[in-house]
């Protein structure tokens, strides 16, 4: 009797720890691959399913997408220059079965692929092309992976270059680069205010050349900018100068004209004394 009772307690938990190796849960974001004796008997999808203990195998695979950091690579450019690239790339599984039958470690594998495909296109550009074309670049890395990994049934949704690492000395001959590039525009810039200050001037000198006045009148506003602190020594224009020049010349001339005037007598005075100029003359040429 002792017996039968152990024999049933033995029973028991076997049949027990077969259900519990045949209830297999399959989540909402996985596919169940079965195999049967080791051959693929097909899929299960998410929910409750049961297998037959010892005999099948049930691979649950994940249909998320998948963030993978591509870690940096040292690359060399179509120019010549060495840096450091790392990216990440984001894919997802799209065929559970070709995911375990054709490829042993997907993830490890996508890792590799990503890898040397990064080096392989971005060693196809030149360092000015990898720094401003990197969604070109992006674009060509992903075609490749979907290439490569859609026997694995694999699909790379996304590939971005995360970080482009130089040479300090690259840095700064690159540095120097914008800091010449800086200074042209200022020069051009320079140049060109020069060139309308010249033009605008140039019109206002017409302008003057009608209207000698106008000169004079700018001077004259300009002493009276220069005279509103008490301080300052004023520097008279040349042009200025020559004007009150030319004012002095006219007005000296003035003066010399009206000075003989002011000295000549009357008409009837100066021929009296003419008269007797004559007539004391006579008694001393008789003498």
């Amino acid at each position: 009797m002792q017996a039968l009772i152990v024999l049933i307690v033995v029973i028991g938990l076997l049949a027990v720890l077969a259900l519990a190796l045949s209830v297999k849960v399959v989540k909402q974001y996985e596919k169940g691959v079965l195999f049967r004796f080791g051959r693929l008997v097909g899929t299960r999808s998410p929910g409750l399913r049961f297998i037959i203990p010892f005999v099948d195998a049930l691979h649950r695979v994940s249909l998320r997408v998948v963030t993978m950091p591509i870690q940096s690579q040292g690359i060399i450019t179509r120019d010549n220059v060495s840096v450091d690239v790392s990216a990440v790339a984001y894919f997802r599984v799209v065929d559970a079965v070709k995911s375990v039958v054709a490829v042993e470690n997907v993830n490890a594998a996508i890792n590799q692929i990503a890898q040397t495909t990064l080096r392989k296109v971005v060693g196809r550009h030149t360092l000015d092309e990898t720094l401003s074309e990197t969604d070109r670049i992006n674009l060509d890395i992903r075609q490749i992976l979907d290439v490569t990994t859609v026997d694995w049934g694999v699909q790379v949704t996304l590939v971005e270059l995360k970080d482009i690492q130089l040479p300090d000395t690259m840095k700064r001959a690159m540095a120097r680069q914008a800091e010449a590039e800086r200074e042209k525009r200022a020069k051009i810039i320079n140049a060109e205010g020069e060139s309308l200050a010249a033009a605008a001037l140039g019109d206002a000198s017409d302008t003057m050349m009608a209207h000698p006045l106008a000169l004079q009148l700018r001077n004259l506003q300009s002493l009276v900018e220069i005279g509103v602190d008490q301080n300052t020594t004023v520097v008279f224009p040349a042009p200025l100068m020559s004007t009150i020049g030319e004012l002095g010349s006219f007005l000296a001339r003035e003066t010399a004209a009206a000075a003989p005037a002011a000295a000549a007598p009357p008409a009837d005075t100066g021929r009296t004394d003419k008269s007797l100029s004559q007539a004391g003359s006579v008694p001393g040429t008789a003498a």
